[in-house]
């Protein structure tokens, strides 16, 4: 029988961290099950430390690497290790809020972890996911107890009260509405694939002063994917507009589509498969990626920090 569990762990120092993540991880492996530990900065040594005996069987990843960009954790960090061990059941202890995050990343992680109740539906996996209760505001504790069915708290294991139980609308009320671009935000529009090169010059121009060749070429790239989704899936026509925020270069598309599959971008594609890879390449080359999509229209934001030396730039220089 296959079992499903994701329950949020709330601690507020490193003792506390350690005593609900140590005794999950060795119980895990004296299981056999295959072990996943993906957490920020000094938390990942910090539990390697405290598995003496059994971090050799477990794998490690650094969260605030591979999961940067929020979308980027399900297609890959979790659902890799998941389906590199198909067949057995997997643990997996995943932090991916902590007190580092911006506020603009806030939502993307509750929606992050609200789809994870929809891409591990009926697998037979665990994944505990830690928050500090001391480091962060209110509002990420209240997305915890929104998107996990059960919690634990000072060592007691609760249903949680506001886990409604649908994960995709669960996502999409945790997914605030993104602000309007700033007044000084340039703009451009586009119909079908002969202006695919407009666009591409208009984010090179303004991304190059502000970030490095090869990530201006990922910015570039990822317009690109993001128009051609537009002229190719929602008719067209559709808008790029570029502005820069403290510290992040930020363009958004908007065109009349719908994107109907709430873990678009989020999972792997079958190998063979011609589509379904634009938004997941949009996902693993830019910061964050917010995504806000309903009959009326879909808006698809990107952000990308600064590369050291060059923020000084004007965009539109």
């Amino acid at each position: 029988m296959t079992t499903f569990d994701h329950p949020g762990l709330l601690y507020r120092e490193p003792g506390g961290f350690l005593d609900g993540t140590v005794p999950f991880v060795r119980a895990a492996v004296e299981a056999g099950d295959p072990v996943l530990v993906a957490l920020p900065g000094d938390h990942l040594g910090l539990l390697r430390d405290a598995l003496d005996g059994v971090a050799g069987r477990v794998v490690f990843a650094d969260m605030a690497t591979a999961g940067r960009n929020p979308g980027r954790i399900l297609p890959s960090v979790l659902l890799p290790f998941a389906a590199a061990h198909a067949g057995h059941r997997v643990s997996i202890v995943g932090e991916p809020v902590w007190a580092g995050r911006t506020e603009a990343e806030r939502p993307a992680c509750a929606q992050h972890e609200a789809l994870i109740n929809a891409a591990f539906a009926g697998a037979d996996a665990s994944i505990l996911c830690p928050y500090d209760e001391a480091a962060l505001g209110p509002a990420a504790i209240a997305d915890a107890w929104r998107t996990h069915p059960v919690m634990i708290s000072r060592g007691d294991r609760m249903p949680s009260p506001w886990y409604d139980g649908d994960p995709i609308a669960t996502a999409e009320a945790v997914n605030a509405a993104l602000p309007p671009p700033p007044a000084e935000a340039e703009s451009v529009g586009y119909e079908g694939l002969r202006d695919l090169s407009v666009v591409r010059s208009f984010v090179r121009r303004r991304a190059a002063a502000v970030l490095g060749p090869d990530r201006t070429q990922g910015m570039v790239l990822a317009m690109h994917e993001l128009a051609t989704n537009t002229i190719k899936h929602a008719g067209g026509p559709g808008r790029v507009t570029v502005w820069t925020e403290p510290g992040r270069i930020v363009c958004q598309v908007d065109d009349r589509g719908h994107i109907t599959d709430p873990l678009a971008g989020r999972r792997l594609p079958p190998p063979l498969s011609p589509c379904g890879r634009g938004l997941l390449m949009v996902n693993q080359v830019c910061d964050l990626v917010r995504v806000c999509t309903g009959p009326a229209g879909t808006t698809v934001r990107v952000h990308m920090a600064f590369d050291q030396g060059l923020s000084c730039r004007s965009v539109a220089s």
